[in-house]
């Protein structure tokens, strides 16, 4: 892993920031081709990208200085934007991230519920990428595996500082390749009639449940909520459910909407005989 690509002047251009930028620049596309081919609102998911990708950057870094690095940034503020140092908590971007992309829908009269069920797939692609990112800059890493196998850290990597030598769990590396796994579920979820709103919420649920399994591989941070979990494992329990409310109440309105549709057509075809 190369944490510096190259030097222009004395300035690092990082591979941190670089791969960070593509996945923005690749979910963007992707979720323009997703548009494009539903037909609808793809001349905005370019702008919705721009504004989208930036708030998700500061949620991210927001999120994880508030709810999992306080007690360090609260005694050091001047470093809160030093995103290169580690430290995007991916559930923040996806909260500021939607928040945008709703006000922004709502800006442009687009269905919120569609348009999230489109973009869905391209969300979780640009956090495939961004685990990728992760990876590079030698953080999100996860905790000693107490064996040979994992992953040895290069010393300029805020994991060497924090465990040294010692392999850790590559859980950046297997985030990347479920969110992968997630895109390819959605895609395939799409392809079957379903309910306005139920892909969105099925991308929450699938990515909130690997992300708290994942938790216990997590060697970045190890302070428990209420002794229990993890901050990001608490987070994961309460968007799961909340998500899981939502597909099964979308599912039901789906059917209900059919329902009296169909039994209105039927009245309305025997008034004209």
């Amino acid at each position: 892993m190369h944490q510096y690509l190259f030097y222009i002047g004395s300035f690092p251009v990082r591979s941190y920031g670089l791969v960070l930028s593509l996945s923005i620049i690749l979910a963007v596309g992707v979720g323009y081709f997703l548009a494009k081919q539903d037909g609808r609102w793809h001349k905005y998911v370019v702008d919705m990208g721009i504004y989208c990708g930036m708030a998700g950057i500061i949620g991210a870094r927001l999120w994880d200085v508030f709810f999992f690095d306080w007690d360090y940034y609260g005694n050091h503020i001047t470093e809160i934007f030093n995103v290169w140092q580690g430290g995007m908590a991916i559930q923040g971007g996806i909260f500021l991230g939607t928040i945008v992309g709703i006000i922004y829908a709502k800006k442009h009269n687009i269905d919120v519920l569609a348009m999230a069920d489109i973009l869905a797939p391209a969300m979780i692609l640009g956090q495939a990428l961004g685990r990728c990112a992760n990876l590079l800059n030698g953080d999100a890493f996860g905790a000693p595996t107490g064996t040979s196998y994992g992953i040895i850290y290069p010393v300029t990597t805020l994991a060497h500082r924090v465990y040294g030598s010692q392999p850790l769990w590559p859980a950046e590396v297997w985030e990347g390749q479920l969110d992968i796994v997630i895109f390819a579920l959605l895609l395939i979820f799409r392809s079957f009639k379903h309910g306005r709103g139920q892909a969105f919420t099925l991308y929450i649920m699938l990515y909130s449940a690997a992300r708290f399994f994942l938790e216990y591989l997590r060697g970045d941070y190890s302070q428990l909520v209420f002794g229990l979990c993890t901050s990001a494992q608490m987070t994961s329990v309460i968007a799961f459910l909340l998500a899981f409310i939502g597909f099964i109440y979308f599912g039901w309105r789906d059917k209900t909407v059919n329902m009296k549709n169909r039994i209105s057509s039927s009245k309305h075809g025997k008034k004209t005989k």
